[in-house]
């Protein structure tokens, strides 16, 4: 296997600047001609969005709670073995991940990828204590190839100086430092940054983040660590299956409203013989033609309510199609979508697609956040009763319906460290909606299990 350069990118807490950053250098080291293949660590939709915004490539996720070592592995050689180099933004601080345990966490992966890390530390308010933390962060875990620093939100050049210096006394190299400057934050809300899909000042905010680390950060001597790791052991390939030949139509929906996806549930969803069709609930009048099934994912619909309500005939097109028996696959925003109805924070109601009996309404505060566990509790089109799969949830709504609905949830969930059960999500026949997002790429037998559901649906449609 070729030496595979790879650079990953991890905070010492949340909120430190590492999307900015990483952001910013992967821009500046495609603007020089590099391509750059970037990477997630965790269950995140929105970050990735930023990195192919800066590179042109889509972001993979690679979480070491849904794989395992080689699954981790298989995930990321795939993808890297084109680049000429690899950058891996972690997820929250560099030892955090599910629960008290390294499972899941920005360090696991580094240490399965032999992948040299820089941390990236928030300088505010610090002087010689900076030291104290990254000295911390080195050796909290020996086994975690911490090769640098990078110092955010710096006051002035003596404050950098003294920063640099008291940082390198413990051994570790200060790659650069980047200034505060309010030009460089992203605009959030509350799911967190705001998708690149709804910004159209995407190029202009790249300008100036490309500009900064150019001008602030040793971005040669990025590449050069980058070019330091070692070779990876060959993975066993186990997750993605030679590419068959193109024989169903799986519409997709993926525009401002739903753009939540793993880029390998949908290469795996193609690898297994599906032509992915590209819809949009917010400005196509239609659905597309000929579809066998539809797989509407997570996103932010609240966003937009008024305009996806104001799409009659293509809300009435969903309608159709889910009471035609093709098989509605929908996570998250797509099933607020599926519903009735969705009230906005105002408590305004407008009415959705109807597949889905009972409503979402939003709330002030998050509802749920976390990796969980699902036992699925009838046949659906994914999985047969009794299947026991991961997942994640984030959403700051609720789902309810009215007594005169007779309740058909999909799931009992439980949180991931086993503390509460739950019935959730709707599963009736050829529709399957929750708020749980999946990596399919962990679950290949789901997904063909979807698309052998989508190829029955097919098969009964031609014969009529």
């Amino acid at each position: 296997m070729s030496l595979l350069p790879r650079l990953m990118f991890a905070g010492t807490n949340s909120g430190v600047g590492k999307t900015t950053i990483t952001t910013a250098v992967m821009t500046a080291l495609t603007r020089q001609g590099y391509r750059v293949q970037p990477y997630k660590v965790g269950p995140d939709y929105i970050d990735p969005g930023y990195h192919l915004a800066a590179t042109g490539r889509f972001s993979r996720n690679l979480d070491s709670w849904f794989f395992d070592a080689d699954g981790i592995k298989e995930m990321f050689t795939r993808s890297a073995v084109d680049a000429d180099l690899s950058i891996i933004e972690g997820v929250m601080g560099l030892y955090d991940g599910y629960g008290s345990g390294e499972e899941g966490s920005s360090a696991q992966v580094a240490k399965l990828l032999q992948c040299p890390t820089v941390l990236i530390l928030d300088a505010r308010s610090m002087a010689r204590s900076a030291a104290a933390v990254v000295y911390g962060y080195r050796n909290y875990d020996p086994k975690v190839p911490l090769a640098g620093v990078i110092l955010n939100r710096v006051g002035s050049d003596r404050h950098y100086r003294i920063l640099k210096e008291s940082v390198e006394s413990c051994g570790v190299p200060v790659l650069g430092a980047v200034k505060r400057n309010e030009l460089l934050s992203m605009p959030e809300r509350h799911l967190g940054l705001v998708p690149t899909a709804e910004k159209n000042d995407m190029e202009e905010r790249l300008d100036i983040l490309a500009a900064t680390v150019s001008a602030s950060i040793d971005l040669e001597g990025l590449v050069r660590l980058a070019r330091q790791a070692g070779r990876l052991s060959e993975p066993v390939k186990k997750l993605f299956p030679t590419p068959k030949q193109v024989h169903l139509r799986i519409g997709v929906a993926r525009d401002e409203a739903f753009n939540f996806y793993y880029q390998d549930s949908l290469d795996l969803l193609s690898a297994l013989g599906a032509e992915l069709v590209l819809f949009s609930p917010l400005h196509d009048n239609h659905l597309p033609p000929a579809l066998d099934g539809l797989y509407l994912g997570g996103g932010f619909p609240e966003m937009f309510l008024q305009d996806l309500a104001d799409r009659k005939t293509f809300l009435s097109d969903i309608r159709t199609a889910a009471a035609s028996g093709m098989p509605v696959y929908a996570e998250c925003g797509g099933f607020m979508y599926l519903t009735e109805a969705i009230e906005d924070f105002s408590g305004k109601r407008l009415a959705m697609a109807g597949v889905v009996p009972g409503c979402c309404r939003m709330e002030r505060r998050r509802v749920a956040l976390g990796y969980v566990r699902a036992s699925v509790l009838k046949d659906n089109v994914l999985s047969a009763r009794g299947t026991e799969i991961k997942g994640h949830e984030f959403h700051y709504s609720t789902y309810f319906a009215s007594e005169e609905v007779l309740p058909s949830p999909a799931y009992l969930m439980v949180k991931s460290d086993g503390s509460q059960e739950s019935y959730a999500g709707y599963s009736v026949g050829n529709i399957l909606a929750s708020y749980l997002h999946l990596h399919l790429a962990a679950y290949p037998d789901l997904a063909e299990n979807f698309l052998k559901s989508c190829a029955i649906f097919r098969k009964s449609r031609q014969g009529e």
